[in-house]
C-alpha cells in the first residue's frame, strides 16, 4: 500500500478532527439521524453536515435520506484500510528496534570480553 494512497489520506483527514471522531464512536452504537448525531456536539446543523460529508467521503459512513430525515451508519471495514498501514508500520518498527537491541547487545558482549 502506497503511503500516498487517497483512500488512507481521506480516512486520516477524517480521523484527525475530535468531532467526527466523537461521532464514529456514537455510530458505533447503532445507526442515528443526523439530528441526533448533532445534539451533544452543540454545533449547527450545517456545520455537522460538513463533518457528515468529510466522514462519508472518506468511506467511514454511510448515509441515507428517507423524507426529511438523514440517517447515519458506521462502515467499520472501512478502517481496515488505516488499520492495515498501522500494522504495517509497527512491524517496520519492531523489525528496527529488533535490531537495535542486538546490536546494542552486541556491543555490549565486546566489551565484556
Amino acid at each position: 500500500m502506497s503511503n500516498h494512497d487517497a483512500d488512507l489520506n481521506l480516512i486520516f483527514q477524517a480521523l484527525s478532527d475530535p468531532t467526527r471522531r466523537e461521532m464514529l464512536q456514537r455510530l458505533g452504537k447503532g445507526a442515528m439521524p443526523v439530528s441526533d448525531l448533532a445534539r451533544p456536539t452543540g454545533l449547527s446543523l450545517p456545520t455537522v453536515m460538513r463533518h457528515v460529508s468529510v466522514l462519508e467521503e472518506a468511506g467511514l459512513i454511510l448515509t441515507q435520506k428517507e423524507g426529511r430525515v438523514r440517517t447515519c451508519e458506521l462502515r467499520p471495514k472501512a478502517l481496515g484500510v488505516a488499520r492495515d498501514w498501522l500494522a504495517d508500520r509497527r512491524a517496520e518498527w519492531e523489525a528496527l528496534t529488533d535490531r537495535l537491541e542486538a546490536f546494542l547487545e552486541e556491543m555490549d558482549d565486546e566489551d565484556d570480553a
